[in-house]
């Protein structure tokens, strides 16, 4: 019995002082490397997140030596800010690593393809719409899944002028950019 709840003392300590020290260390890390790894998650900062957890968790229980550990998350983490500040200075490289906002709803009409390509249901649009305090939908000018996985309504404005913040968007052929 008591093999299944304790292999023995020193192999205990052993774990106990492992998950310290890789605890420390990926505060650390994460504190050096700043606020990107925390940020909310696009599908990289995701696979990111998990590679960090999965290292931790074999460091915390001494299945890896502490030294390739610190090793792992250290280019984990290098890699990371690597990937992002090529993101930053190529929009090839940003296409490739991010995906791509996606207009879900424009001027009163279902992007039902787009709905489609994201897997996004029309009660999730009137979901998101109440979230956003609006009741109606005539007040709705965009609803966007952005890279995040969150969705954004955008009201209509009452101002003429100004970049409009769906610039980047595909916009319907019907609707051209010069009505943003």
């Amino acid at each position: 019995m008591e093999d299944l709840l304790l292999e023995n003392w020193e192999k205990l300590g052993q774990v106990a002082l492992m998950t310290i020290a890789s605890f420390v260390i990926l505060f650390l890390f994460i504190r050096i490397s700043g606020k990107r790894t925390l940020a909310k998650f696009n599908a990289f900062d995701f696979v990111v997140t998990v590679a960090l957890g999965s290292t931790l968790a074999y460091m915390m229980l001494a299945m890896v030596p502490l030294a390739e550990g610190v090793m792992v998350l250290f280019l984990i983490i290098a890699l990371q800010y690597l990937f992002a500040k090529l993101a930053s200075t190529s929009d090839k490289m940003e296409h490739l690593i991010n995906s791509s906002p996606r207009l879900l709803f424009y001027k009163g009409k279902y992007l039902k393809d787009n709905m489609n390509t994201e897997a996004i249901t029309v009660d999730e649009i009137y979901a998101v719409v109440r979230q956003a305090g609006l009741e109606k939908l005539d007040d709705v000018l965009a609803v966007v899944i952005e890279l995040n996985g969150e969705i954004s309504v955008i009201k209509k404005s009452d101002t003429l002028g100004g970049k409009s913040s769906l610039e980047d968007l595909d916009i319907p052929d019907s609707e051209g950019r010069d009505n943003l």
